[in-house]
């Protein structure tokens, strides 16, 4: 019997926002970093596992977040919102320091210890997703890949589309996490989700 974890994410509590690594919370403990697209709903994705619509700032216009959002769940585990991106109508060098500063923060962060990837399910994943998935497989980092937005396919097409992407991982040799259907707005895939999540944080319920 899977555990029910909603009341350990319902912890959550915003901590703070870092523009630069050094503002970042002691690296010691557990974190589960979220990556994505500009808009693949990773603040709806946030809030729905968190069960706490205001946690993360959701936004109609791609590409907000422009920092490092910390959220506690306890003192010794976090989660991290990744700056999004892919949005063509961020100035240029903007897009440079957000990713200066998610590639420091991957590359040097020594508790990280899993990363969930959102991609929207109707859509083809994108460079910067295979460079993650092939950065977590080359880090032994487990990933948890979600395709957010299923409600927006009939049962068929989603289920086809998850499969064909299942298939593609595979074929990354090393890779660990997985891949799911995922659905804020019908809460389609959130218990898994935060049994996954849990399990990187090696959390207790």
């Amino acid at each position: 019997m899977q555990a029910d974890w909603s009341k350990f994410f319902r912890r959550a509590s915003f901590r703070l926002a870092a523009g630069q690594r050094v503002q970042l919370p002691a690296d010691e403990g557990y974190e589960v970093a979220f990556a994505g697209r500009s808009n693949a709903g990773k603040s709806s994705a946030i809030n729905v596992i968190c069960d706490q619509n205001g946690l993360a700032r959701t936004s109609k216009t791609p590409g907000r977040t422009q920092q490092l959002v910390v959220f506690d769940l306890d003192d010794q585990r976090r989660l991290i919102d990744l700056p999004g991106y892919g949005y063509a109508k961020v100035p240029v060098a903007m897009r440079k320091d957000w990713r200066d500063l998610v590639d420091g923060f991957l590359r040097e962060r020594r508790c990280l210890a899993g990363v969930v990837l959102l991609s929207d399910v109707r859509q083809a994943l994108t460079d910067f997703d295979r460079q993650m998935l092939d950065w977590c497989r080359s880090r032994q980092l487990p990933c948890l890949l979600l395709l957010t937005k299923a409600d927006k396919l009939n049962r068929g097409p989603a289920a086809g589309r998850l499969q064909a992407i299942r298939n593609e991982l595979s074929r990354l040799e090393g890779l660990t996490g997985g891949c799911q259907l995922f659905s804020a707005l019908q809460r389609q895939g959130v218990d898994e989700a935060r049994q996954w999540i849990a399990g990187a944080l090696e959390a207790n319920p």
